[in-house]
């Protein structure tokens, strides 16, 4: 890259939300490595744990800016819609996808939350009136194609799963739309908030809803299950992947479109497939590495029309 070209990538990626994009998506490609030792669990102990630590630390630095912000119909409508499609249901539907594939890396799961960007660009057309250009649709279009040879490098998606091949795809269909959905909700949440705020406000939210759906999916049993390892792995996904995580994200996606937010966030498979590598010693095929430059590229590319006129 010369001089030139990196002077240009700075100006688009470091000073910018796309970099707190990008650096949320770091954080969620190295989250199912402190994941593992919770699997043994029900998906909704999970989602309630992690929300309760991380709202629990909130509580002690976000307090005093949630008593300054005055609750409108609003916001309390975004942040319900919030909670419930990305906090509660986005997460245990994926959870819950993987496990009725066994956890399989290649399978259709995988490849059905790859369409989350679909469902966002949508939406934003929708609730945002973002303009989708020629431009922007061309270059998403890469991102989304070489995210999936990145995860997929010989091109097929194991659909052998067993018997819940077809209830994880649904599964995995909802979550990618639930998530790529609250993408369009959290930016219109955080018009009318600091990231801050919105973030204390869906931790809050999710917990007492999670709470509820562990009452309701017969689960209360299961609610003293986790010993005092998972409660600190808990505990460290919440100052990581988790809380802080959707903080910094929140705070790039108050300067950022949500279009742009969505394929920024493909930074998250490349890392997983090459954290995958590095740690369980999984030889990447020449496909994942021509792949991930094609993806690393584009969405430069897509960063870059953050700030152009196209926008």
């Amino acid at each position: 890259m010369s001089r030139q070209n990196f002077k240009n990538f700075s100006s688009v990626i470091l000073n910018k939300g796309p970099l707190l994009i990008v650096m949320a998506a770091i954080l969620w490609g190295v989250d199912g490595v402190i994941r593992r030792s919770l699997l043994t669990l029900p998906p909704i102990i999970i989602v309630f744990y992690e929300h309760l630590l991380g709202a629990a630390i909130l509580s002690l630095v976000a307090w005093p800016s949630l008593l300054k912000l005055k609750l409108t119909k609003k916001i309390v409508g975004l942040t319900l819609a919030i909670s419930i499609l990305s906090g509660l249901l986005g997460t245990l539907w994926f959870t819950s996808a993987l496990v009725k594939v066994n956890f399989i890396a290649f399978s259709v799961v995988f490849l059905l939350q790859k369409l989350q960007p679909i469902f966002a660009v949508t939406a934003a057309r929708i609730f945002l009136k973002e303009k989708i250009t020629k431009q922007y649709l061309w270059w998403a279009g890469l991102a989304l194609v070489a995210a999936y040879f990145v995860t997929f490098p010989s091109g097929s998606v194991n659909l052998s799963t067993g018997t819940g091949t077809v209830v994880a795809a649904l599964l995995a269909l909802g979550a990618a739309a639930a998530w790529g959905i609250s993408t369009v909700f959290s930016k219109m949440l955080l018009a009318e908030t600091t990231h801050t705020q919105a973030t204390a406000l869906r931790f809050f939210t999710t917990t007492i809803m999670a709470l509820v759906a562990v009452v309701v999916m017969g689960q209360a049993s299961m609610i003293l299950t986790p010993d005092l390892t998972q409660v600190f792995r808990f505990g460290f996904i919440a100052v990581s992947t988790g809380m802080v995580a959707l903080w910094i994200y929140y705070k790039g996606l108050k300067q950022t479109q949500a279009k742009i937010s969505t394929i920024l966030e493909l930074v998250f498979p490349f890392l997983a497939v090459t954290i995958d590598a590095f740690l369980y010693k999984t030889v990447l095929a020449p496909t994942q590495y021509l792949a991930a430059a094609v993806l690393l590229f584009a969405i430069y590319r897509v960063g870059k029309l953050q700030n152009s006129s196209l926008n």
